[in-house]
């Protein structure tokens, strides 16, 4: 069952109260001082949740093949070959070459 944190309206002391969802919640609760019932408010507190791990982002639910052909292209396209060319450059001279052997 859930524990639920409510407010003394007088005194502004809280306690915790376990109650089921179905529960109406308390507007009297007895005062742990004197057991006489007093007037309550329940207080809503954040809900502590940590997200740990991978697909928690907006592009982890994307197909795998386009972000990682995108990346893919990105770091070949920023790469540095051996001769001091770009790689896209070198591709693309390894292309035309290809292309001029072939007529």
């Amino acid at each position: 069952m859930p524990t639920y944190v409510y407010k003394f309206i007088d005194t502004g002391e809280t306690i915790e109260i376990h109650q089921a969802f179905t529960d109406e919640p308390l507007t009297e609760a007895p005062h742990p001082s004197d057991g006489r019932p007093r007037a309550v408010k329940k207080v809503f507190q954040p809900v502590g949740v940590t997200f740990k791990g991978g697909g928690f982002y907006k592009t982890d639910s994307r197909g795998s093949s386009s972000s990682a052909s995108s990346t893919a292209s990105t770091s070949s396209a920023s790469t540095p070959s051996s001769d001091g060319t770009s790689s896209s450059a070198a591709a693309s001279s390894a292309t035309s070459s290809s292309t001029t052997s072939a007529d």
